[in-house]
């Protein structure tokens, strides 16, 4: 969803006398196909953001108390990416108030508030004029209340940081006229000037994430940190082969244990997005509960997963590379009669394994029932997936399933699958009593979804001036078992670079191989590994055509972002042995990596150096951390991010075999954001500066080495030279 795609109205707009002493309730609703196909009505939606009673005037996004204090609402939530704060940024904007004086609370699922969901980095562009909107509405008809207070035209008012002030100078705040400015007519929005960008006051300046200072003083805000009175605490133990159930276990015993109250076989079903088989231990602690896990003996019904191996997929891959895909994604031409009339022909194999997406806090839920209902508090990038998954979990119905959306300790696409919300909702309506669910590592890295992997195996005819003049990929991919499907973000998108008319010849064939892997979404879903691939094999081109790589992609893209980044990061500059620079296009970023490589083969990532296009940058400093993260996130998963399966059983545990990168060997990265173009909107910045990381550094390496990186993760190549 783009900044443009929200219909907003005066059919929006919702007005409920609901609140207590005579308060008044304005409901706001994004006019989204999710609010539109919601089952409850608009007035049922409401209901929720009536529920205040220290309001005098309130919105979906907006409430402000008799006392003046300025409340504002963040739809989506937050996983370290900084919505909590851009978003109540754009609405105090155009509010008139200051950001240091308004606090700020995260929304639980409503369908009025169209799609809350975290994914795809749609968060701050898709909002944009929502919010913005939101604000001025309120704002307007806080100017009409004081109009109507002081008998003078609106037109002689105007509003500034928290008050209404009339040309004589008088002045009123928000708190005096927060009760008559929910009487006030609803004014409808598109009649509504909005604020020049050349008068913000907000958007665009730095302002540290609201949640700072809990963070640093260790406050409760995380999932893990939540607790409720007779809260009881839960582990669940699933099959370690995909998909396999529990039969029975030694449950008698292990309900004998210090601490332990409980514990039960949940049946569950095949759906890894749903409640899988296994076995809870239910405690008065955590220590008691993991202690008892190690006691727990299981008989599994493994089933058919425990025939697959990554081996296996090797073998299957290395006998679709021989024949003609399944599918034809794109062609243009006739690759063949290119690759035979080429001067110079070239080949090779690149090869990504899955990869987990390790977020630092492992998946948690607290999940309490009473009276025939059910409240939970989660970490979540799916706040409406949540409520789902903790109704099939508990066969309690939605409408009776309260939601609060915790802060999460990282998301990168895991938490939209709220698996683990089922898990947690199901113990507790057991045992029936507050339950807190809590993932351990080795649950986290074993029961992820996981980035799909991949083979490509590549074929590139060079002319005799040394232009690309064919291009054949035949790509062997991960498909849901038997079905002939891809898995989530596991085929070749079909219009991706370089197949966009500027190779005469090009064909890019796939075949899915059947597996039970869950797959899911991982920052930037399949463009991260895509533009390694193609952005890795480019650079071999150019340098078996003898052109220098960056002029050699200009002559294919004419991306000028290139021509930025390499002058930023001083391309061509004379570099000694053993060190080398690499560049790359991915997302909407282009990258140069400068490396060091020791002739033992000690591999030092020095500088990233990024210029990405982001349009309006809400708020600067979280731009800037968002980009730098992005970086270190896709750098870590290059040099470490491996998923190995053997006999349907995933071998890495813990962060001992499925490292991740180490602050000491962060390198620096350097950010150069684009100027927005005139009355443009934000884009997302949660994912623009991934895809492009890895192929920059694997570019590097070889200018180093001479070594080409066909295999991720770096770390299993020998990068030794003499």
């Amino acid at each position: 969803m783009n900044h443009s795609s929200l219909e907003l109205d005066r059919r929006s707009f919702v007005k409920i006398i609901a609140m207590a002493g005579g308060g008044f309730a304005l409901g706001l609703f994004a006019r989204t196909p999710e609010a539109l196909a919601a089952p409850a009505d608009l007035a049922t939606a409401a209901s929720a953001m009536a529920q205040a009673p220290d309001a005098a005037f309130a919105n979906l996004f907006v409430r402000i108390a008799p006392n003046g204090l300025v409340t504002l609402i963040a739809k989506n939530p937050d996983i370290g990416q900084g919505v909590k704060t851009t978003l109540p940024m754009m609405l105090a904007e155009e509010l008139e108030v200051d950001f240091k004086s308004v606090v700020i609370e995260q929304a639980g699922p409503n369908p009025a508030m169209g799609n809350q969901m975290i994914g795809g980095s749609q968060s701050t562009g898709g909002n944009y004029m929502l919010m913005r909107r939101t604000g001025a509405v309120a704002r307007e008809m806080l100017i009409a209340a004081a109009a109507a207070t002081w008998n003078v035209p609106a037109t002689e008012c105007r509003a500034e940081y928290g008050r209404v002030v009339h040309t004589s100078g008088r002045s009123l705040d928000y708190g005096k006229l927060a009760a008559r400015a929910a009487t006030m007519p609803v004014p409808d929005p598109a009649t509504i000037k909005l604020k020049e960008q050349k008068d913000f006051k907000i958007i665009g300046k730095s302002i540290p994430h609201v949640d700072t200072p809990k963070i640093v003083t260790g406050q409760p805000l995380f999932g893990l940190d939540q607790s409720v009175p007779g809260m009881l605490h839960a582990t669940y133990i699933k099959c370690p082969v995909i998909n396999g159930k529990a039969v029975s276990a030694n449950l008698d015993a292990i309900k004998k244990l210090p601490g332990i109250k409980d514990a039960f076989i949940l049946p569950g079903g095949n759906d890894p997005r749903g409640l899988r088989s296994g076995v809870a231990i239910v405690g008065d602690h955590t220590w008691a509960v993991l202690s008892a896990r190690k006691q727990l003996e299981v008989k599994w019904d493994e089933g058919p997963a425990s025939a697959e191996s990554w081996d296996g997929y090797v073998s299957k891959a290395e006998e679709i590379s021989k024949r003609p895909g399944d599918k034809v994604v794109k062609t243009v031409g006739d690759v063949e009669a290119g690759l035979k009339s080429a001067a110079k022909v070239i080949t090779a194999n690149y090869v990504y394994p899955f990869v987990a997406h390790n977020v630092m806090e492992p998946q948690n839920c607290l999940a309490w029932p009473k009276d025939g209902k059910l409240e939970i508090w989660v970490p979540t990038q799916n706040p409406v997936g949540a409520q789902q998954s903790a109704a099939s979990g508990s066969k309690i119905k939605r409408e009776n399933i309260t939601v609060h959306i915790v802060r999460a300790g990282g998301g990168f696409g895991r938490r939209i699958n709220t698996n683990y919300v089922a898990e947690a909702s199901a113990i507790a309506v057991r045992v029936n009593a507050p339950v807190k669910l809590m993932w351990t590592r080795e649950d986290e890295i074993a029961c992820d979804e996981y980035r799909a992997g991949g083979f490509h195996f590549l074929r590139g005819g060079l002319g005799a001036d040394g232009k690309i003049v064919a291009w054949h990929d035949r790509f062997a991919g991960f498909g849901v078992g038997n079905s002939g499907r891809f898995g989530e973000f596991a085929d070749v998108p079909g219009n991706g670079f370089p197949g966009s008319g500027k190779i005469p010849n090009f064909q890019t064939e796939s075949s899915p191989i059947g597996t039970t892997v869950p797959m899911g979404s991982w920052r930037a879903p399949g463009v991260n590994t895509y533009s390694w691939v193609v952005q890795s094999f480019i650079d071999e081109l150019a340098y078996a055509a003898g052109k220098d790589p960056l002029q050699f992609r200009l002559s294919l893209d004419g991306n000028r972002d290139l021509e930025t980044v390499a002058k930023l990061a001083g391309w061509g500059k004379k570099l000694p042995k053993g060190s080398g620079m690499g560049i790359s296009i991915g997302g909407s970023s282009a990258q140069v990596a400068e490396v060091t490589v020791e002739k033992n083969g000690t591999l030092r990532v020095q500088k990233i150096t990024i210029v990405l296009g982001a349009g309006l940058l809400i708020n600067p400093s979280g731009a800037e951390s968002q980009a730098q993260g992005g970086v270190l996130d896709s750098l870590s998963a290059t040099l470490y991010g491996s998923i190995n399966l053997v006999n349907g059983r995933i071998q890495e545990t813990n962060f001992d075999n499925c490292p991740l990168l180490r602050i000491s060997e962060a390198p620096e990265v350097q950010v150069h954001f684009n100027p927005p173009g005139p009355n443009s909107g934000p884009n997302g910045l949660g994912e623009s500066a991934v895809s492009a990381t890895p192929a920059a550094v694997c570019n590097a390496i070889f200018a180093a080495t001479g070594k080409r990186i066909r295999k991720l993760p770096v770390s299993k190549n020998d990068l030794s030279w003499s």
